[in-house]
């Protein structure tokens, strides 16, 4: 790590820290609500999963056909008198709508929300022409009066409490009264942008959609001001990315019915406007409002932006993208961006998880590679996206794209010599560590409890953190001298296969296998004792550890060694058991992208997260009195159950709930979307801070019940590390729990 990659780090540590002092809790208390009414809403319908379906299939079609659906908007625009321009980038786009305001000789132009004028900075082209821009929508109102960026594609004001709006306000204004409350700050914007569209001789919206076959434009909002904007002035303007084409207003009702939910947790959106402009409504002179209404002579004019969008269409990777409908969901069910908002967690443009992919399409990998890392893969975004977008991937695909695209440094030709990774030079130092985690962790086996001692050492530490960027402050793993293989290989086995009802490969992890060694004990104790047969298959890391530091062809060099090893198990009819969740994952979801197809979809359909395996057993007729149950009724033998965030994706975490309480245990499960820990990215100095926060709010939520006496458990080895950091007692896996003596 050199100076200046120190200095980074701290550079970003410190941005980090400020903006969780000075903007942390009100983007978490507004992200967060919002993540739970979409929980809500969702749940009052029974077909949500069909319905992201099909709006995805929707979406894939238009994307395919995104030249022939420019055409026919075209005509349908044109033949009801309205102009179509196809902008190549920002500056065309704005050339062209300089032009128009230039035309309309325009003093004034009232602008409903839109972030594809956000991107192409449109505000700044015109207001260098001396053109006023207003814009009316509350939360871009407000960042316009402080001058800031939007920090949430729904909620650009999200950063901000009440208390902050209305001290800038009664500094901004010359107010007879100070305003106060949010009823006193929501009544003046309403009246001030009210007066500014009155005046505006040119309206500007975006549309979240628009429909080819009829070029009507669809736009949704709780506020109502964009259909102002549309149809006050005599002239509207309209700025689409070419990806909000799809066919016809018929392909709108699942979107109707997803984008409320996702993007405001509300059954409906308050306004859902559709317009075919220039629509048919007579013109208002605000001068004359006694005079009768004009004879409607109006002008509409469709921007459809490229940007980037028709290469993003030609890459396999970044394509799904261009299938997002901008409602923020990725960012609301992220715990890091809850806590530190989209002035951390976002590009030039784009906030969130879906904000990478974006920002490398429409502005390079420069803006991407300033927040990327902040996506930890947790996986809590795929089901929240509402077109099933796998935001986690591309995620990945660009940290990649970013790695190979760093200078080599001069050690790289040394450190590619000595680490057994798949990437080139190039990669971050500190990324090819914790990607290479399966060999420090056979190192640290190997030469325990020296190695164990030696990392706690103080200057050890200090050159970690310095060099290495692995903060001092983060307990390190603890490397068991016996392994979990070693301990499988030299035990009496107390099942045969031969007298088994059924037989099973336990996968063993790396952590399992080297650091977290008794819950791989308790699962082959528990699933012998629940009659299968168990075998240990050989410990080679799933790619988990490099995908996390988006080096690709490592983890493909992993998934194929794991599958080669597991392959002859299969064959042989043996049902595949993995303790970490996120191996689980990759094994699930993953290697579909890795693996030859038929491979990966066998492996899959094997595999098992080791409580939904016992489950399984225990719905099959196995025996539950072979398993530990608590020692009494009492109150004080419930847990606080901590579920891993892949886990819950995959929706495995109810088997769990399940097979405890079926033993007799209360349990308290925690709803925080992910721990904050997230494998490697707690240890990272630069995201300490913000690590601990979110595991802070896993914390606040468990003080309860560890106080009445709940022992704590988690699923995931990372979630254990974070536990533990919170709690004074020692964190255990379920099956420790569960499994006999």
């Amino acid at each position: 790590m050199t100076a200046s990659g120190n200095a980074n780090r701290e550079a970003k540590a410190e941005h980090i820290r400020e903006l969780l002092a000075t903007e942390g809790d009100a983007v978490f208390e507004n992200t967060t609500h919002v993540n739970q009414g979409r929980y809500d809403a969702n749940a009052r319908r029974t077909d949500i999963e069909e319905l992201r379906s099909e709006a995805r299939a929707i979406k894939e079609d238009a994307i395919e056909r995104i030249p022939e659906l420019i055409e026919t908007v075209t005509e349908s625009v044109e033949a009801n008198g309205g102009t179509v321009y196809v902008a190549d980038d920002a500056a065309d786009a704005n050339r062209y709508i300089e032009e128009v305001v230039e035309d309309r000789d325009a003093d004034v132009v009232a602008k409903s929300k839109s972030m594809t004028t956000e991107e192409i900075e449109v505000n700044e082209a015109l207001e260098s022409l001396g053109v006023e821009v207003c814009e009316t929508d509350l939360g871009e109102f407000v960042i316009q009066i402080a001058d800031e960026a939007p920090s949430h594609l729904v909620g650009p004001a999200f950063h901000k409490s009440t208390e902050d709006i209305a001290t800038l306000f009664n500094g901004y204004f010359d107010l007879d009264e100070p305003l106060e409350t949010a009823e006193d700050l929501t009544q003046f914007a309403r009246d001030h942008v009210g007066e500014q569209i009155r005046e505006a001789d040119v309206g500007m919206t975006g549309a979240n959609f628009v429909f080819a076959e009829s070029g009507t434009i669809a736009i949704v909002t709780n506020e109502g001001n964009a259909r102002k904007c549309a149809v006050t002035a005599d002239t509207h303007v309209a700025v689409a990315g070419v990806e909000k084409l799809i066919p016809s207003v018929e392909d709108l009702p699942p979107f109707a019915e997803l984008i409320a939910r996702a993007a405001g947790g509300q059954d409906f959106a308050t306004y859902l406007s559709l317009l075919s402009p220039p629509v048919d409504s007579p013109t208002i002179d605000f001068d004359r409002p006694d005079e009768p209404l004009g004879e409607g002579d109006r002008e509409f004019h469709l921007v459809l932006l490229d940007n980037g969008r028709m290469t993003m269409r030609e890459d396999e990777d970044l394509r799904e993208t261009l299938y997002c409908i901008r409602c923020g969901a990725c960012a609301n069910s992220c715990s890091n961006f809850q806590h530190v908002g989209g002035h951390a967690f976002g590009g030039e443009t784009y906030t969130g998880g879906i904000a990478t992919g974006w920002e490398a399409g429409v502005h390079g990998l420069d803006s991407a590679a300033e927040f990327n890392d902040l996506c930890t893969g947790c996986s809590r975004c795929v089901n929240a996206c509402p077109v099933k977008i796998d935001i986690p991937w591309i995620n990945t695909v660009v940290r990649d794209r970013i790695n190979r695209g760093a200078d080599p440094s001069t050690f790289d030709s040394l450190v590619e010599g000595l680490t057994p990774d798949a990437d080139p030079g190039g990669v971050d130092i500190q990324k090819r560590l914790f990607g290479n985690f399966g060999t420090l962790a056979r190192l640290g086996s190997a030469t325990a409890p020296l190695s164990n001692w030696l990392a706690d050492a103080g200057p050890v530490r200090a050159a970690m953190d310095r060099f290495l960027g692995v903060d001092r402050r983060r307990d390190l793993p603890t490397f068991e001298r016996e392994t979990l293989v070693e301990w499988f290989e030299n035990r009496d086995r107390r099942r045969s296969l031969a007298d088994a009802d059924r037989s099973a490969v336990l996968y063993p992890d790396a952590y399992t296998n080297h650091v977290l060694v008794d819950r791989g004990k308790a699962a082959v104790r528990t699933l012998e004792a629940l009659g299968v047969g168990v075998e240990l298959a050989p410990c080679h890391e799933s790619g988990r550890a490099p995908l996390s530091q988006g080096m690709i062809e490592t983890a493909r060099a992993n998934a194929t060694r794991v599958a080669a090893d597991l392959d002859p198990y299969i064959s042989a009819g043996y049902d595949v058991v993995v303790i970490e969740p996120s191996d689980l994952a990759a094994f699930r979801n993953e290697y579909e992208r890795m693996l030859p197809a038929d491979r990966a979809r066998r492996l899959a359909e094997t595999s098992y997260e080791i409580m939904e395996y016992v489950y399984g057993l225990l719905e099959n007729g196995s025996d539950p009195s072979v398993l530990s149950g608590p020692e009494s009724s009492d109150e004080s033998d419930g847990v606080a159950y901590h579920s891993h965030c892949q886990q819950r994706t995959l929706g495995l975490d109810g088997h769990t709930e399940t097979v405890l309480e079926r033993l007799g245990y209360g349990v308290a499960t925690s709803d925080v979307e992910c721990c904050g820990m997230a494998g490697s990215f707690g240890y990272k100095s630069e995201y300490y801070e913000l690590s601990v926060d979110v595991g802070e709010t896993l914390q606040a939520q468990f003080a309860g019940p560890v106080a009445d006496g709940r022992e704590v458990i988690a699923s995931g080895a990372s979630c254990t590390e974070q536990l533990e950091s919170l709690f004074p007692q020692a964190t255990k896996h379920p099956i420790e729990l569960v499994a006999p003596e």
